[in-house]
């Protein structure tokens, strides 16, 4: 899940801890027996990953308001956001989200030349350049609300208008997956947000209608929707229909009424009768439409009552949908200052040039869940004619917070894998963009009752030999629920990063897939500017680069600090400064210094190649909870660089560490001059104030200078990141 995103993760946060700490003496005369340790496994052969930091610490960009790109984008506010010293960026797609068709370049042609259809960008550069590029609202999306349209847009399902329609996608029928469409079913989902009676429905079919479907309820304890595998859908005894002819279908479902919550019209046979826009392109004529739809029960009397509310807005009973046909017309466009959801894609041009990329190849999507292959492939040719380096190409963004199912999204994947790859056969393309989950992504079971999203996803690639697709596996990491944050959750990293990134290798992910964390940060509450912050992204980055991971980046870059929509306690989320009104920086945030640490302390910023160990300590608390995690990273410059992170919020601690080489080789130390570097509640303090929110005081982080020996003891500020940075020898005792 994103900031975008704003439905609470799968996370379900285990038992309520209660922290009981002992107490800590941090005089420097403790003796070495009393002091706790941290042991560094330096056994060359146990190095767990190799890195450039350039390359493995990146960052993001994002939609941002319409009127604040030109302010974000200003050489002096660039300067600062490169302060941070991250490295490669990651563009984040967003207008998925937002169910809207992405004109990445604002001039580009209509399949119906009165500007209407399906838009492809002109892919040949101009002297002019592409400053901005904006969303359009899609007229045939039938959710109601998704991850990202929490406040905008509304299902055409029951609007309320007999002249609106939903569509599913044309690109998920025969005419384009080469496959039987019953393999590619399309559904709408209604959800009546409690237990009711319901034995009849009525469907006002708009062309190309459904001649095969089925209406089922849910039944199960799961939810529907977000616990797809804990519960299944039944056939109403009356719902199964095989010879439908369009128009009102008015069904008996059932002879008596069922109690349910949530009920879905399956659709596997369409009628390829044509849409309102028309026979002159096939896409209008595939696929499903429907009007308006009513749920309720019929009395003996024959009388329907419906329990659906239709209104052109987000009032409107809650309904979701498989797909959503991308087209659309130029009256669409959405754009309104001061929101995000209305907001500017900063243009390509802008992206590449404004100095914000530092001159590496960065990460790039292409809109695919409401988009066309030929727009895709007229971007990356416009990028290609342009110059402009590029990594890595994420096909989409966070189908299964759009409740796509894998093969679905994996059949949109191959076909516009087909129109990159003909634009550049070395295009390295990958997904699926995953939400912030914790835990596997569990869809409704097929017919071999699998219920892994990435697994399906995997074996739909493997079955039709296209495996060699997917160059990278990408998700989000958003780790925490709800609005509040309580330290204790502080303790969860790295092991929930660790452990997800487990799911998706168990899920069967090649070993030779590298994983990129493509947009991450700990949560969308005051914590995030608070000194939690700066600690959760230490060690969420170190925990990611430990399990093997190829990159993971910081959400975000531009520094966009709205109040959080779903969390009234907070506006500075997600970024490492506070802007004012005119979007100016004023302020650096606790992550920006963690930033720092992590690509100037810890890290040597060049691009060269580091080698990533693994440490333990035994800094715990009286409930086991793991107080001070470690990284310890060989530079190229010959130095070994610690990173230590004290998650104790009340007390510092002081740790020996010892440095393990092999089982023939004595333990090794510091020795000589180390420098400590650290950034923690005595160099910043954050005061909640909503907009006026402060820090004071406000970094910088601490250095000093050690001599160190194999006695020498360590201490770590309560809540704190320290460098610890040095040559580690044994100490010759002859």
């Amino acid at each position: 899940m994103g900031p975008k995103s704003l439905r609470l993760t799968r996370l379900i946060v285990g038992q309520k801890f209660r922290v009981t700490l002992s107490l800590i003496l941090v005089c420097a005369s403790v003796s070495l027996g009393t002091a706790q340790t941290v042991q560094v496994d330096a056994t060359p052969s146990h190095v767990v990953n190799q890195f450039s930091p350039l390359f493995a610490l990146g960052s993001t960009v994002d939609r941002v308001p319409s009127n604040a790109t030109d302010m974000f984008f200003r050489p002096d506010q660039i300067q600062q956001v490169r302060s941070a010293g991250w490295g490669v960026i990651s563009y984040r797609q967003n207008t998925d989200l937002f169910v809207q068709a992405w004109h990445w370049n604002p001039k580009g042609t209509w399949s119906d030349p009165a500007g209407k259809g399906y838009f492809t960008g002109d892919a040949t550069p101009t002297q002019e350049m592409i400053r901005h590029s904006y969303g359009y609202s899609l007229r045939h999306r039938g959710f109601t609300r998704n991850n990202g349209t929490e406040f905008d847009g509304f299902s055409r399902l029951d609007d309320g208008d007999p002249e609106s329609y939903w569509k599913s996608n044309p690109y998920l029928t025969q005419m384009f997956t080469g496959e039987d469409d019953s393999l590619h079913p399309q559904w709408v989902v209604i959800n009546l947000e409690k237990k009711e009676s319901v034995n009849a429905i009525r469907i006002a079919w708009a062309e190309p209608y459904a001649q095969s479907y089925q209406v089922q309820y849910w039944v199960g304890d799961g939810d529907a929707m977000d616990e797809q595998d804990k519960g299944a859908w039944k056939d109403f005894s009356s719902g199964i229909v095989t010879d439908g002819k369009g128009g009102v279908a008015t069904i008996r479902l059932n002879a008596s009424p069922v109690e349910t919550r949530y009920v879905r019209v399956l659709m596997t046979l369409s009628s390829h009768t044509c849409d309102a826009h028309g026979s002159s392109d096939r896409r209008n004529c595939v696929g499903y439409a429907i009007r308006e739809i009513y749920l309720g029960t019929i009395g003996a009397d024959g009388t329907f009552r419906d329990l659906l509310r239709h209104s052109p807005d987000q009032k409107q009973t809650f309904t979701l949908c498989s797909s959503v046909d991308p087209w659309h017309d130029r009256s669409d466009l959405y754009v309104a200052p001061d929101r995000m959801e209305s907001g500017d894609q900063p243009g390509f041009d802008l992206f590449f040039t404004s100095g914000i990329t530092r001159g590496l190849p960065a990460i790039i999507p292409i809109a695919m869940l409401y988009s066309t292959p030929e727009d895709a492939a007229a971007q990356m040719t416009y990028i290609k004619k342009r110059g402009y380096p590029v990594s890595y190409i994420e096909m989409g963004e966070e189908p299964d917070g759009q409740y796509m199912l894998p093969e679905d999204y994996a059949t949109l994947y191959l076909q516009f894998a087909t129109a990159l790859h003909r634009v550049d056969p070395n295009f390295k393309l990958g997904g699926p963009v995953f939400e912030g989950v914790t835990e596997d992504i569990k869809v409704w079971p097929d017919s071999q009752g699998r219920t892994s999203w990435l697994g399906r996803f995997l074996d739909y690639l493997r079955a039709h030999n296209r495996l060699q697709d997917l160059a990278f596996m990408s998700f989000e990491h958003y780790p925490y629920d709800g609005c509040e944050t309580p330290w204790k959750n502080l303790y969860q990293e790295p092991e929930l990063i660790t452990h997800i990134m487990q799911v998706w290798r168990d899920d069967g992910l090649p070993p030779g897939i590298p994983l990129l964390d493509t947009e991450t940060n700990d949560h969308g509450g005051e914590a995030a500017v608070d000194i939690f912050g700066a600690l959760w992204l230490a060690d969420s980055f170190g925990g990611f680069l430990t399990a093997g991971g190829r990159s993971s980046h910081y959400y975000h870059d531009l520094s966009y600090s709205p109040p959080h929509p779903a969390c009234d306690n907070s506006w500075g989320t997600y970024h490492m400064f506070m802007v004012d009104e005119h979007y100016q920086i004023k302020q650096r945030t606790a992550q920006f210094f963690a930033a720092q640490m992590l690509t100037q302390e810890w890290a040597q910023p060049k691009d060269a190649e580091h080698r990533l160990f693994r440490a333990s300590s035994d800094v715990k608390d009286a409930e086991g909870h793991v107080l001070v995690t470690a990284y310890p990273l060989q530079r190229p410059d010959g130095q070994w660089s610690l990173m230590l992170i004290n998650k104790d919020y009340d007390h510092a601690h002081q740790v020996h560490v010892v440095f393990h080489a092999g089982e023939s080789n004595p333990p090794q130390s510091f020795l000589g001059p180390v420098t400590r570097i650290t950034f923690g509640k005595a160099q910043y303090q954050w005061h909640p104030n909503r907009k006026s929110g402060y820090a004071d005081p406000d970094g910088p982080a601490a250095t000093s200078t050690l001599v160190g020996d194999e006695r020498t003891l360590y201490t770590l500020p309560a809540a704190s990141v320290t460098v610890l940075r040095g040559n580690v020898q044994a100490v010759d005792r002859r």
